[in-house]
């Protein structure tokens, strides 16, 4: 009960972490604001931003499985760095972009997540940026 209580804070915090990032990037169009969604990513996997969004897919991926918390985040992270990658690719930093969207794919992948399926707490925020 301990573990799921955690998990369900770790989660609510990522999901207003990234929301408001997430509407600055898409709606006001500010493109920095996605080192604000890096951030809340590296944070699940403990790592500074930098360093965590330098990864490779597969060690991003190793790093959210040494976390303890990928199983639970990954639909999540996969979804934020899916949109991420759009934004970086509509802003022309379209390497940047392809890399956010490589390393969403390898998480949804090996955590068994739908990249295409948007996780519940999330689906506000969704129709908010389209």
């Amino acid at each position: 009960m301990l573990h799921r209580d955690y998990l369900l804070e770790v989660i609510e915090q990522f999901v207003n972490g990234i929301s408001q990032s997430l509407v600055r990037v898409f709606v006001q169009r500010d493109i920095n604001a996605g080192k604000d969604v890096e951030a809340a990513i590296a944070e699940l996997v403990q790592l500074d931003p930098e360093t965590a969004m330098s990864l490779a897919p597969d060690s991003l991926v190793t790093m959210m499985l040494l976390s303890g918390t990928g199983d639970a985040v990954a639909g999540y992270a996969a979804y934020a760095l899916n949109r991420l990658g759009e934004a970086y690719e509509r802003a022309g930093e379209v390497g940047l972009g392809q890399m956010r969207k490589e390393q969403a794919e390898a998480i949804a992948q090996a955590f068994g997540a739908n990249i295409n399926e948007i996780p519940e707490e999330l689906r506000e925020l969704d129709a908010q940026l389209q």
